[in-house]
């Protein structure tokens, strides 16, 4: 079944348009990797796929949820790093997009936060500041907000960026084994080679089009441009 359907998508910045007529799909428990050069357009693509207001044309459809129930896990910044909350106050945060504000946690709601925290393995620091973890632990705990936010489909922009290779490895094995529990995921990456052998779905950007369909599809487009 599919969750996510895209037909002919084109966006525009100011004047410039970003890409032109993508279309693809996204199945449940699929695994689809972006990639493409900087400037190709992933990142607008991802804010299509949340509903963020940016200038298009072409249609978004959902199925089975909406997308207000995507998890979404967006680049690290500074200001992500230096957040003044606790660890369980910035994985709650997850919920709002569902309307759930903190007045009015239930039992239930808490319990799901508490199962996803032990999931991730960050049970133990749920009381720590955010601030003072270190790299992978801070994107452990952003993740773990973003699947209190999700149904069914995970957005990952540049997950394992500035993280060392051990906790880069720590997080790809996380997020395989949210998808091995049937989430949907889409992730950004620079790492084509890595993309390639993580994902089950390519969806290539560039200035000449997209390419999109299985991984093994991928290498032998590309070796057909050699």
């Amino acid at each position: 079944m599919s969750l996510i359907t895209v037909k002919n998508l084109s966006a525009y910045y100011e004047s410039r348009k970003v890409f032109e007529d993508v279309s693809f799909t996204v199945d449940e428990g699929d695994y689809l990797c972006i990639i493409g050069e900087n400037g190709s357009g992933k990142t607008t693509l991802m804010k299509a796929l949340l509903g963020i207001d940016i200038k298009h044309t072409g249609t978004v459809l959902y199925s089975g949820f909406c997308k207000k129930e995507i998890g979404w896990l967006p680049q690290k910044n500074q200001h992500q790093k230096d957040f003044p909350a606790s660890v369980k106050e910035v994985i709650m945060s997850g919920f709002a997009g569902k309307g759930i504000l903190g007045a009015f946690y239930s039992k239930k709601i808490k319990e799901q936060a508490k199962q996803n925290m032990r999931l991730l393995g960050i049970e133990g620091i749920a009381e720590k500041s955010f601030s003072e973890l270190s790299g992978g632990q801070q994107q452990k705990v952003l993740l773990c907000r973003a699947l209190c936010a999700a149904k069914k489909v995970l957005l990952l922009d540049e997950p394992v960026t500035s993280l060392d290779e051990a906790a880069s490895e720590e997080m790809y094995s996380l997020i395989k084994k949210l998808n091995r529990d049937g989430m949907a995921i889409i992730m950004i990456s620079h790492d084509i080679s890595r993309a390639v052998a993580e994902a089950e779905h390519i969806l290539s950007l560039s200035n000449n089009g997209f390419f999109f369909g299985t991984d093994a599809e991928y290498v032998e487009h590309v070796k057909g441009d050699i």
